[in-house]
């Protein structure tokens, strides 16, 4: 039975992922710094929670230790940062250096930690992404910086890692807490749950394409 770890799992797309991997039979370890509601997640879900917070060593060495074999590492967990989204002009750079330590520095932290498992399963690791890495879009500075900074750290650890699979995924926009703090007070009803983006990460994993940036979207349209 393979078994992955996916940060971020007690909401959004994390959970998303995690479930459809257990429905999947898979062995999923999830985290999350909600501890509740993690553990109701992962009770629901059926997947195994190890609270905490991807910036924390300790607990990173905690997830570590949980996956002495692993085949897939989902880096999901993420920082938005300052809500509403502040223009870099005004940017509290504190703030940012967190978002920094969320986005960039963790998920890398804990792919170093894993390499050696995540290399004898030839396993997959999957760093989710965003357009706003490619985009410049008027407030998202922040994160679309951070996760810009993520994609080239993916595409480096694949070309540098050719026996794994490295993946940067773009979802699109979901309906999520994230990105409803991203626009307080809008309505977000209009775009799709995490779940209809879960496919293209199946797909992924089915098909394993060459290391690089990927769109759910393009993932989703079938010939």
């Amino acid at each position: 039975m393979p078994t992955a770890l996916v940060t971020g799992a007690s909401a959004g797309l994390g959970r998303a992922l995690a479930a459809a991997l257990v429905s999947r039979q898979w062995t999923v370890i999830g985290d999350g710094r909600d501890a509740a509601a993690l553990r109701s997640a992962a009770r629901e879900d059926g997947f195994t929670a190890i609270p905490g917070d991807v910036t924390d060593p300790a607990h990173r060495a905690s997830l570590a230790d949980a996956c002495p074999a692993l085949d897939l590492l989902v880096n999901n967990a993420s920082s938005l940062g300052v809500s509403p989204l502040p223009p870099l002009g005004r940017y509290p750079l504190a703030a940012l250096e967190d978002v920094y330590r969320v986005n960039v520095f963790a998920p890398l932290a804990l792919t170093q930690l894993l390499l050696p498992a995540l290399t004898a399963a030839r396993g997959v690791v999957i760093d989710v992404s965003s357009d706003a890495a490619v985009e410049a879009y008027e407030g998202w500075g922040g994160y679309g910086s951070a996760k810009a900074a993520l994609d080239q750290l993916t595409a480096v650890l694949g070309v540098e890692h050719p026996d794994l699979s490295v993946y940067a995924v773009d979802p699109g926009d979901l309906r999520t807490a994230m990105h409803q703090r991203a626009f307080p007070g809008a309505d977000i009803s209009d775009r799709p749950l995490p779940e209809t983006a879960v496919p293209a990460f199946l797909r992924l994993l089915d098909e394993r394409p060459s290391s690089g940036r990927y769109r759910a979207a393009d993932l989703l349209v079938t010939a």
